[in-house]
């Protein structure tokens, strides 16, 4: 088979390349870059006002917190430039596009904040050994303050939820929103109570709350790195989906992976008896319908073989043809 179409999808001796970009189901970031921009902008000031508060308050959970927003700023830059890279179009280089550049921004972000967060830690046991009085109505007004930041980026990013970068931006600032309110709520028991101790215990709740969130963003944007399957998707599913095809006897080699912001591949060998190329051509487009509108995979790769081959492959899927 010696055919090639130019219009997002390339066949050629025996393999078919589909490019799909408008499948329903697919979640993309609405956001432009110029939102994350502004949110660098309210957060640098937060910054600033938490560490006057924590300084003139004395309290450590307000120093951590604006170490932990501090941390946000190099996040929303990474992830401003992620947004911009990810709509660049695929060239000779990068020949399936920028998608990855927001989960290398992911990672990379997370890494930053375990480390933080286990500073964070050690400084909060540190203030258990030496309490420190606090001024309570430092942390009460400048939490206060944070939490309006805070709440007001989160509202921002949410409609970005769907994209692992911007999900971790916004899990962060989620996280710090709660912070703030523990802050708060800390400062009005430290003052009716006199408990101090009260102060390093929400520094380490923070930093464990920092933690968690980012060995979860962690994993996911590692498993994304390392090219493995999409979560929402099983091997064994698509191969049995594509094996539903008339004229399709057996596959194997079969890929799944997830390019990076919901975008997924899907590479699989197909045999077949013999037929007349446009019977293949037939049947590369049902493959390619099938990956598209059952699991949302917008670039298929597909080799076809003369059935009755003997299989030299690690992933055989030899079920017959279900008619």
């Amino acid at each position: 088979m010696a055919a090639h179409s130019h219009e997002n999808d390339h066949r050629h001796a025996g393999h078919s390349h589909s490019h799909d970009h408008g499948h329903a189901g697919h979640s993309h970031p609405t956001l432009t870059p110029s939102v994350l921009g502004w949110a660098m902008a309210a957060t640098l000031g937060l910054v600033v006002a938490e560490v006057f508060g924590g300084i003139l308050g004395r309290s450590v959970a307000l120093l951590n917190d604006a170490v932990h927003n501090l941390s946000d700023v190099p996040a929303l830059g990474i992830s401003y430039l992620a947004m911009r890279w990810a709509q660049r179009p695929a060239d000779s280089e990068k020949t399936y596009g920028y998608h990855r550049a927001g989960t290398l921004a992911a990672y990379t972000n997370a890494s930053v904040l375990v480390l933080l967060s286990l500073w964070l830690g050690y400084e909060a046991i540190e203030r258990f050994r030496s309490p420190v009085e606090v001024v309570e109505s430092w942390m009460i007004w400048t939490s206060v303050a944070a939490l309006a930041v805070n709440g007001g980026i989160t509202l921002a990013l949410i409609r970005g939820r769907g994209d692992l970068n911007l999900r971790s931006i916004l899990v962060h600032n989620f996280g710090d929103a709660l912070s703030n309110i523990a802050i708060i709520a800390g400062a009005i028991i430290i003052h009716a109570t006199g408990a101090h101790w009260v102060d390093p215990l929400l520094g380490l709740a923070i930093g464990l709350l920092v933690l968690w969130s980012s060995i979860g963003i962690l994993r996911e944007s590692s498993h994304i790195l390392l090219e493995g399957r999409p979560l929402d998707l099983r091997v064994e599913d698509v191969a049995r989906a594509i094996l539903k095809i008339e004229g399709v006897y057996e596959v194997h080699d079969v890929h799944v992976w997830c390019l990076g912001g919901n975008h997924n591949a899907l590479s699989l060998h197909a045999r077949i008896p013999d037929m007349h190329l446009d019977e293949c051509e037939r049947l590369l487009a049902s493959i390619k319908q099938v990956a598209a509108r059952e699991f949302g995979v917008e670039h298929t790769t597909v080799q076809l073989e003369r059935a009755g081959l003997p299989a030299q492959s690690g992933y055989v899927m030899p079920e017959p043809a279900k008619k």
